[in-house]
Parts: structure tokens; sequence; C-alpha cells
């Protein structure tokens, strides 16, 4: 088809078509940057845990008078609940994915205290927390029961934290020891005496998540046991038996006070601690579905009545070039060419002003770098926006008898 036509009506329209412009490449910049971020969203909250998720339960006591021997009183209750029926393990963990907390350690292969230590996610556990997680070691062993100390034990005024062993995520044990193997490597986390890597595990999840994807925050476990009033209890059972198991352990732990003032605090499923924590971050997944729906309908809009008004304008030369001998496919085509032409030079400036809203958020919101990729995307759907947005004017254009076009 010959656009030489269509150049020249172009320019008799310059607002009009300028402005239909400058709406499709704004469409563009912030459909492609958005459907960016849902997807980066959507990765982050739906990524795998490695953790038995459907199967957890998740109590935590808190104490109303002090005790002075909190960890006789955790023994009993991890003996109660151990003894539940439907309860497939028992451990208490200091705190969990998701949860309201979040305590880290910085890890260094020296002693020495110059220089940067890598930041790392510390969860502390007793026995148990390997099964009840239903995480997976991919090198190395688990805790040895002699490992493990009660936290009043090792963390004491004036004295180093004693801590023989640690067991990290993969993630972490390529970032300190890349291309070989961390199992039986030492690393420094209190003070000078060194923790031997005993385990590598498949995935420990960040504590809290940060929401981009980024998997950053290494993580580990040590085998230091809390009191009750340190950490949560987490129960391992059939899903099917969550509700039921869930009212029979916070019995349990009433029961086992033995007189002691305690009231279960949270009383949750790990699946219910994912939702609430993701909450924020699907609120905002449908308010950037509904911005990018609202700008695509606005410019269709744009476009319909675009082509609507032009279609009027001409029609004395639509009906001029249906006498001369134009089929309706023709005319039909001319609309859908002239559009192509508006939405490319659109596509066009508006993957530029994408790449620079890229900048413009990785500079003050820390965002990762816009992949190419979603450019494209972009620019497809709005292609086939126009096309659409387009064809119902033209239709209209192309039925219009030449007769009645030139009497117009």
């Amino acid at each position: 088809m010959d656009i030489r036509p269509i150049l020249s009506t172009l320019k008799r329209h310059k607002i009009a078509a300028g402005l239909i412009v400058l709406q499709i490449a704004l469409t563009c910049a912030i459909v492609s940057n958005a459907l960016f971020l849902i997807s980066q969203r959507v990765s982050s909250i739906n990524a795998p845990t490695g953790m038995a998720e459907q199967e957890l339960l998740v109590l935590q006591v808190s104490g109303l008078v002090r005790v002075e021997n909190p960890e006789v009183q955790t023994r009993v209750d991890l003996q109660a609940l151990r003894g539940l029926a439907g309860v497939k393990s028992v451990a208490l963990i200091n705190q969990m994915p998701f949860g309201d907390n979040s305590n880290t350690s910085g890890v260094r292969l020296t002693p020495q205290r110059a220089g940067r230590a890598t930041g790392v996610g510390a969860y502390n556990s007793g026995e148990g927390w390997l099964a009840t997680l239903g995480l997976r070691l991919v090198e190395g062993r688990d805790f040895e029961p002699a490992e493990y100390a009660e936290a009043a034990t090792v963390f004491k005024d004036d004295e180093e934290p004693k801590v023989p062993a640690v067991i990290i995520n993969k993630g972490l044990a390529e970032h300190l020891f890349p291309g070989r193997s961390a199992v039986g490597q030492e690393v420094y986390i209190y003070g000078s005496q060194p923790q031997r890597v005993v385990g590598v595990l498949e995935t420990l999840p960040a504590i809290r998540p940060n929401g981009d994807g980024d998997d950053r925050l290494y993580t580990m476990m040590l085998p230091i046991q809390s009191s009750y009033r340190g950490g949560s209890y987490v129960l391992r059972v059939p899903p099917e038996q969550r509700d039921a198991v869930l009212k029979t352990a916070v019995a349990a732990l009433e029961q086992a006070s033995g007189g002691v003032k305690r009231i279960v605090r949270e009383q949750r499923r790990f699946e219910d601690m994912r939702r609430k924590y993701y909450r924020q971050d699907v609120s905002m997944l449908w308010l950037l579905g509904g911005v990018c729906l609202a700008l695509l309908v606005v410019t269709a809009f744009g476009i319909v009545g675009l082509a609507s008004f032009w279609v009027q304008q001409r029609t004395r030369m639509i009906g001029t070039r249906r006498a001369l001998g134009a089929t309706r496919g023709q005319i039909l085509r001319y609309f859908q060419a002239e559009n192509f032409l508006l939405s490319s030079l659109g596509i066009a400036l508006g993957m530029l002003g994408a790449y620079g809203l890229s900048l413009a958020l990785m500079q003050h919101y820390e965002l990762p770098r816009l992949p190419w990729i979603y450019l494209p995307i972009g620019a497809i759907v709005l292609w086939a926006l126009g096309q659409l947005a387009v064809w119902a004017p033209a239709r209209r254009a192309a039925a219009l008898p030449p007769v009645a076009a030139l009497r117009s």
C-alpha cells in the first residue's frame, strides 16, 4: 500500500495525530514497567520456600509473670506437643518466615572484624527442626545431639558464645565458597571462635522476603534452642487435621503450664502467615492491574474517537476513492495502516520513555532494571489494541456507499 496519501493526510491533522501518539507513548511506558513490576511481585509471592507449608502450625506462648527457668517449662511443652495425636514432629524456632520479627547476623571468613561481613538471616532451633520444616539437605548432615545447646547457656554475660556448628542455605554457600564445597569450612559469627559448616540446605527462605525476587538475604540455622519466651512452637501435622490439632495443641500448652500464668498469643497456620505477609503486595498488584487496564481503555477510546472523527471529515474523500474503484477492503486497510503508523511512532517514543522510567525507579526505589523483553510485549499489546480500536470506525467508512459519500 502507498503510504504517501496517509502521510499527506496526517500532516493536515498534526495536533490530533500528535495527541494520539503521545497517548500511546505514555501508555507504552507505564504499561511496560507496570507489567514488569506485576510479574516480579507475582514471582516473589509464589516463590517456593522448600518447606512443608500446608502441614505447619505455629504457636507462640507468652508468660504473664517472670519464670526463673523457662527452659524446664519448654521441655515440658515439647513433650506434651509431641504426644498429641496427628503430630508428626515439633520444633521450637526463634523466628519463622513471614513473621513479625527478623534476627540477622554478620558472617565472616576470618576472625578479624575489619571489612564488611555478609548479612545473614539467623534461625535458631532445637532438635527436630529439619523434619518439622520439611527442608532438604543437598550436602552434609543435620546437627548431632551433642551440638545443640540452650540459649541461656550459649549467651552468657562476659563470655564469648560457643556454637560448634552451623548449617547454611545453598545461596550463602555459593557466595562464601564459590566453586568448592562449603561442608567442613569455618566461618565466624560470634567473636574469635569459628563455627564449622556441617550442612547445606537446598533452600532456607529469607525471614522477611523483600519482595523483589532478590535472594541476597542469605540464611543459616544454628543449633541453639530458645525457651518458649523467645520463639515459636512449630508443629507438622497432616493438612486435613490442622484445625483439629491446633485446638488440641493450645489446650495441651495450657494444661502443661502447671500453674504458670501464660497465654497462647498466636495460633496460626503457616499458610495464613504467608497470606497475611503478602496482603499489601496483592493489593498493589490489583492497583497496578487496574491502572494498566484504565490506561489501555482510555487509549482505545482515544483511537476510536479520533478514527470516527476522521471518517466524518473524510467522507467525500472516501466517496471519491470508492467511485474511482477502491474496494471496501482497501478503505479498511487504509485506516488500519494509518493507525499502525501512529501506533508505531507512539510505541517508539514509549520505549524510550519506558527505559527512562525504569532508570528513575532504579535510582529512587532500588528496583531492578526493566528487562528488554517487556518492551516488545508492550508494543504487541498496543499494536493489537490500536487495530481492534480502529476496526469499527474503519468498517463504517468502508461501508459508505459512494453516492451517499459524495452527496455529503
